[in-house]
């Protein structure tokens, strides 16, 4: 399958995307981007986009590019840096690419980018393992959508 054919799989059962607002910017082998915007109903407190958004916005970049190769990846380490705060109505951009691959891990790097600004907001880190089982058309209509890194 097509890494666009692998992200339709994914996303077509993906609510936490969708609640996310996620959108495809662009995907090839190894390499995605995504876009948001954050709502009010993300931020903490203090007025700020929670972290745990922005991390699970990262985290879903890297699932994307990482299971782009054509078997199942799932995410088994990822951390996050947070370097700027993110508001309501912020729009931001995440990219991930792949800066290693063997047959059975891969590490990507996934930067956040407010789209307003230009500045990145956070730096994720994502290491996956990938399983003997590879996206085929039957996935993408049994109901297999493994969403984790």
């Amino acid at each position: 399958m097509s890494p666009e054919a692998i992200l339709d799989a994914m996303m077509a059962n993906d609510a936490h995307s969708a609640w996310l607002g996620i959108h495809r910017m662009g995907e090839s082998l190894g390499w995605c981007m995504i876009r948001m915007t954050v709502r009010a109903d993300m931020c903490n407190g203090f007025g700020v986009c929670h972290g745990g958004v922005t991390f699970a916005f990262a985290d879903s970049c890297f699932a994307f590019a990482c299971n782009t190769r054509g078997h199942h990846a799932v995410s088994i380490e990822s951390n996050i840096t947070h370097l700027a705060p993110v508001h309501a109505g912020d729009i931001l951009l995440a990219e991930a690419e792949e800066q290693s691959m063997s047959r059975q891990f891969g590490v990507y790097y996934v930067k956040v980018r407010n789209e307003h600004t230009g500045k990145t907001v956070a730096l994720f880190k994502g290491t996956c393992y990938r399983k003997n089982e590879k996206w085929e058309e039957q996935n993408a209509t049994s109901g297999s959508h493994p969403h984790q890194g």
